[in-house]
This record gives structure tokens, C-alpha cells and sequence, in this order.
């Protein structure tokens, strides 16, 4: 069995155990029928905020941008850039150090320091919450600077050339970094995930149109990149009914602690919420994929009325 199809499976388990969070399935056939996913039209990556037309450059950019692509837990208490998310105000950090300096190189990062991502992210040293995920941004990034080190001369390009043009062998090389390794536990189970490695090959993809470094003959097999956004959206729309008391916690703006049989849940329902529309989608003749629809609610989301009702956050380094 395929990476992403152990996804699917282990997730669609967690979802006939569930015990805090299930799927109306009689609300979710009508609401997948309701998707305009044939109006889909993803945009390459906003320009301020990403580096883009640069080459190796840009591979070092997404590379550098997924292994620091977490924090969600954390953002409310960061000091974000004026009408920006916690993703933007670090994504146009980043971009804007690029520009200034150029791809930082794997040597440096090797060394990098929970000092140098304040300054690079503007952010308060005297933050105890904000320092907390500086210090596992550094992290993460000296461990992809040693890993580059170690298996490709330092080269960003390397490590992307090495899986040919399958994304499922980008998952699993970046898998072998500790902040990318996105396996929870559930009961007895094995339950992956791995949100951020599968949205680098969709960021790759996205940022080279699909051709030369972008070019990745399996895009079609990615699930949704699972987070804390599309379950949400999910939720408000009525696809997914949490239990009363997870909800309470989750509207009190209680963290949810990750890998916990609740995290999981909402993780896993989601993400099998999902892949039942893109089922029912595909039996009435309308062709779409999981990533499309992972776009599509993940924008959703955005809106005022799903902004204005707390989502759950964990302090994972997986989203």
C-alpha cells in the first residue's frame, strides 16, 4: 500500500472509532454536491509574501518556509504584520530576508538560533509564547540544514532532484527530519498524517507551474493537507459535529493537547470528511481531488463568519 493510501486507510479507522467528533453523512453529500470545485482556480503564491522566480532560490525558499510551516497554536500571541495571519506575517518574513540576502545557506542554518528567527519574524524577545516557537523555528531549521549537509552537499535542489518526480518520495525523505515525521498514535493505531511534507510538493508544484522542480507525476494522490482550518470549516458548515464538551473547550480557546484521541479525531474526520466528497463528487461525474477541495474550504475559512468562532488549536509542530 502506496504512502497516501495508508493515510487514507488509518484515518478512515480513527473515523469508526471516533468517540468526540463524526461526520453527518446525510449533511455531507448534500454539501459536497453544493462545492463549486469546477470554479477552482488555485492562484500561484501571493508574490509579497513568497520568493518566487528564483530558481533554486525558490526551492530553498519552499523548503525553508515548510520546515518553519507550524505555529498555528501559537499564533494568537505573535506580533503580526498589519491585516496579515501568523502564516503570512512568517511567510513575508521570510521572503523579505530572502530578498535582502538570498537563500539562507544549509551551513548557516545549521547554526541558526531562537535570536535570529526573532529578528528575522519581528517578534518580541520578552514573548514567552512567541520565543517558545522561536525556539522550535530554530530548531527545525538547523535540522534541515543538517540535513542537507549530510545527504546533499547542502544543496535544496539536491534533495528535491533525488525523488525524481514523485511526491510521495519527497513525504518520505522529508520524513526523515523529526518536525516533519507527522504520525500520531490512536489507540493501537499508526495514523499519518504528514500535512506539511504533502504541501511541499503542492508549494513546489505551485510555485514552478507544475514543470522542472514543480513537476510531480502523483499530485492527484495528495490527501488534504490536515490542520486546524479545514476541520473548522467543516465544523461551522455542519459536515462535522464535534462532542459538547470538546466543543466548550475549543470556544473557551482551550488548547486541545496534540496527539490526544480528541486532536486526532479532528484531524482524521476531516481529513475523511473529504475524501467521501471527493467519492460522492466523482459518482456524479464531476472529476476533483482531495488537495482541490482542501483549497476551496481552506479559503472558505477566511471568511468573517468561520473567522468569528474559535477553532481549535494545538501547539503542534505539524500545523
Amino acid at each position: 500500500m502506496g504512502l497516501f493510501d495508508q493515510i487514507r486507510s488509518a484515518c478512515a479507522t480513527v473515523v469508526e472509532r471516533s468517540q468526540f467528533v463524526r461526520i453527518d453523512r446525510e449533511r455531507l453529500a448534500e454539501y459536497a454536491r453544493s462545492l463549486p470545485v469546477e470554479s477552482v482556480r488555485p492562484p500561484g503564491p501571493d508574490t509579497r509574501s513568497h520568493y518566487l522566480g528564483h530558481g533554486e532560490g525558490t526551492v530553498a525558499f519552499i523548503l525553508t518556509m515548510n520546515a518553519i510551516n507550524f505555529g498555528s497554536g501559537y499564533f494568537p500571541h505573535l506580533r503580526k504584520r498589519p491585516g496579515m495571519s501568523g502564516y503570512f506575517t512568517i511567510a513575508t518574513g521570510l521572503a523579505e530576508h530572502f530578498r535582502r540576502h538570498g537563500p539562507i545557506p544549509a551551513e548557516q542554518l545549521a547554526s541558526v538560533t531562537p535570536r535570529d528567527c526573532s529578528r528575522m519574524f519581528d517578534q518580541d524577545p520578552l514573548n514567552a509564547d512567541a520565543q517558545e516557537l522561536m525556539d522550535l523555528f530554530a530548531q527545525a531549521l538547523r535540522d534541515l540544514g543538517h540535513h542537507l549537509l549530510g545527504r546533499f552537499d547542502g544543496r535544496f535542489a539536491g534533495l528535491v532532484e533525488s525523488v525524481g518526480r514523485s511526491a510521495e518520495g519527497l513525504v518520505r525523505e522529508l520524513d526523515l527530519m523529526p518536525f516533519f515525521r507527522d504520525v500520531a498514535s490512536y489507540q493501537e493505531l499508526r495514523v499519518p498524517f504528514y500535512k506539511r511534507a504533502q504541501i511541499t510538493a503542492a508549494d513546489l508544484a505551485m510555485s514552478f507551474d507544475n514543470e522542472g522542480f514543480g513537476r510531480f507525476e502523483d499530485l492527484d494522490d495528495l490527501t488534504i493537507f490536515a490542520d486546524n482550518l479545514v476541520p473548522h470549516t467543516l465544523r461551522v458548515d455542519g459536515v462535522l459535529v464535534y462532542d459538547d464538551q470538546l466543543l466548550e473547550r475549543i470556544n473557551r480557546q482551550e488548547l486541545i493537547a496534540p496527539g490526544s484521541a480528541e486532536e486526532v479525531e479532528i484531524r482524521a474526520n476531516g481529513l475523511h470528511a473529504v475524501e467521501l466528497m471527493v467519492a460522492e463528487l466523482r459518482r456524479a461525474g464531476r472529476r476533483t481531488r482531495a488537495s482541490t477541495i482542501d483549497y476551496l474550504l481552506w479559503n472558505r475559512g477566511q471568511e468573517p463568519r468561520y473567522k468569528a468562532q474559535p477553532r481549535h488549536r494545538a501547539r503542534s509542530v505539524f500545523y
